[in-house]
């Protein structure tokens, strides 16, 4: 691992990844990787995860779906997202996984300090990492895998609303190459 700063719709990216493990020209790559959104994006209507494409494709999360408030362990119900998709992911060999943790800016609390964990910056490591271990232990390529840590930095909402706050705790995992 290396580490720097629902249903239908995760067998839909397996079949996708799967089909596509030829080698391919930029633009084929391109459209592997559109291919993958748009079927993400059909199959996950409704549901509480974001898919985002940009050259790569980027799975979006509530940290408060998959980890306890002031937590960065794995709560049951956080699991079943990522069950789906580990088998996908453990196919690929050419795409990088980048799982990126988010926080809001509520300052870390005594739960947490007792914890040893002193910043948002520490919380969001251990959240991403939280998630990569997983992968890992599900079957995906290590050497594929990367955690990386924002804490409070890139908000997507107004921190000054539990709404906005609530869209800051994340987890992003985004998909970056020719979708083998």
């Amino acid at each position: 691992m290396r580490t720097s700063g629902r249903r239908t719709a995760w067998s839909a990216l397996a079949v996708l990844l799967v089909a596509y493990n030829s080698p391919a020209s930029a633009q084929e790559m391109g459209n592997r990787m559109n291919d993958i959104a748009d079927q993400l994006r059909a199959e996950l209507k409704g549901e509480a995860v974001t898919v985002r494409q940009l050259g790569s494709v980027t799975l979006t999360s509530g940290a408060d779906a998959m980890f306890p408030s002031a937590g960065w362990e794995l709560k049951p119900e956080g699991v079943p997202a990522l069950s789906k998709i580990a088998p996908m992911l453990s196919k690929l060999q050419h795409t990088e996984i980048t799982v990126g943790g988010y926080t809001d800016d509520t300052p870390i609390g005594a739960q947490l300090q007792s914890a040893g964990i002193s910043s948002n910056l520490d919380l969001s490591c251990k959240r991403a990492t939280s998630v990569v271990s997983y992968l890992v232990a599900q079957g995906v390529n290590p050497n594929l895998l990367s955690a990386e840590c924002f804490g409070a930095t890139h908000p997507v909402g107004p921190n000054d609303t539990p709404e906005g706050q609530a869209k800051n705790r994340r987890v992003d995992i985004t998909l970056t190459g020719d979708g083998n």
